[in-house]
């Protein structure tokens, strides 16, 4: 008897051949197999367990409405929403324990949503043309979602891309047996920053939260972290987030490609978590390393971080803009927020001597910060850099403060 029983999800009409490989596959592996049609014009060589009806029919459509619709985007549209219904069904009635999703751009655009719908924990590999394209932006992506590049395997099956189908196979049932998923029995904090030689807090603010009884979980606020970040705080994942690193919402509104999505600074307020922030890193635009710097930023104080990412200061206006969408976003919900802001810098790169260091920028940033950052926010200035001392001491005190009073949930 199988062990584990992997959701095979995909457009049956036009990949019958490499979704049954992947099937065949895991059987061999020793798992079990649930399909999944989403096909719209065609069927499938074989019955699936679930066909392309039950899936319209599950997000409140049909296939003839999506035959109807007028074009494939929003028929596979209508199967998307479905799919995610079906699936989440399947999956709180513990029908399956893994999800593999083929595609290409279509099937890919389905499966994001499909991923998104699932919970963290439930192993989500996604087969695809377009894996880790830039066609992809960092909200569409599941905190824990895991992707396989489909080489060579638009159209039939042949030795090259069995590679990237087999090891899916291999990769999901082989997850759906080792997966720990979020146990919960301890309060996490979500918190984001960046390398250590950028922003230091988390080195002191980690283990003095561990000791409080509380999990902390740390998010890379390069775009891909920031979006995962918001993702699991839209599903109430947290008791509190720490969110300290904030160059993903400046990259956002200047239109660089390293930002977290649309829903930055918003989730954990709509889900009513209790938020303190603080700026850091937020006078920088970063750029991938294979760009090359727009002109109009190649005047800016730079830094080369290493050959991935690459960044420029944002010039005083850009920073006074970012101060008021910071308190735009924070506003638009009731949840308590403490602002902090660090007046001697947000990161280390700005101190005096490094490349990022811009006290005229700044101290506009500042100026604005004070105008902007009114009730409902509370608002507290520190004589200090974001990476000393005295900004851990106030981040414990605000935190010991609102578990004190109920304000953060610890049971």
């Amino acid at each position: 008897m199988a062990d584990k029983t992997i959701l095979v999800i995909g457009t049956y009409d036009t990949k019958n051949d490499e979704l049954d490989y992947m099937a065949s596959r895991i059987r061999a592996g020793g798992g079990g197999v649930l399909t999944m049609d989403v096909s719209v014009l065609g069927d499938p060589a074989n019955p699936t367990d679930h066909s392309k009806h039950d899936v319209a029919e599950a997000g409140g459509s049909s296939i003839q409405a999506a035959i109807d619709s007028g074009d494939e985007n929003s028929a596979m549209q209508i199967m998307a929403t479905g799919a995610c219904v079906l699936a989440t069904r399947l999956y709180d009635e513990r029908k399956f324990d893994g999800v593999v999703i083929l595609g290409g751009t279509m099937g890919t655009d389905l499966a994001l949503d499909v991923c998104q719908a699932l919970p963290l924990g439930v192993p989500k590999y996604v087969v695809s043309t377009v894996s880790f394209s830039p066609l992809i932006p960092a909200e569409r992506l599941s905190a824990d979602i895991q992707m396989i590049l489909w080489a060579g395997g638009l159209y039939g099956l042949n030795s090259v891309c069995k590679s990237s189908l087999s090891q899916a196979a291999g990769a999901v049932l082989g997850a759906a047996r080792l997966v720990e998923p979020p146990v919960r029995d301890k309060p996490v904090v979500g918190m984001t920053s960046l390398g250590s030689s950028c922003l230091k807090y988390m080195k002191a603010l980690k283990p003095a939260l561990e000791e409080r009884g509380f999990e902390v979980a740390i998010f890379h606020a390069t775009g891909m972290g920031g979006a995962a970040f918001e993702s699991i705080a839209a599903e109430g994942g947290f008791a509190c987030v720490m969110d300290f690193a904030l160059p993903e919402l400046g990259n956002l509104m200047v239109g660089s490609v390293i930002n977290g999505g649309r829903d930055r600074m918003l989730s954990a307020g709509r889900a009513g978590i209790p938020q303190i922030i603080a700026p850091g890193c937020i006078d920088l635009i970063d750029f991938a390393g294979w760009q090359e710097i727009p002109e109009r930023y190649q005047d800016r104080p730079f830094h080369a971080h290493n050959r991935l990412i690459k960044s420029s200061g944002l010039n005083a206006e850009e920073r006074r803009e970012t101060a008021r969408e910071m308190a735009k976003r924070i506003k638009s919900s009731d949840t308590p927020a403490h602002v902090i802001l660090t007046n001697q810098g947000i990161e280390e790169w700005d101190r005096p001597g490094q490349e990022a260091h811009d006290p005229d920028a700044f101290a506009e940033f500042c100026d604005e910060m004070r105008k902007v950052m009114t009730d409902p926010i509370i608002f507290s200035e520190l004589d200090c850099h974001i990476n000393d001392e005295a900004f851990v001491t106030k981040v414990l005190a605000i935190f010991d403060a609102w578990v004190a009073d109920g304000t953060i949930k610890v049971g």
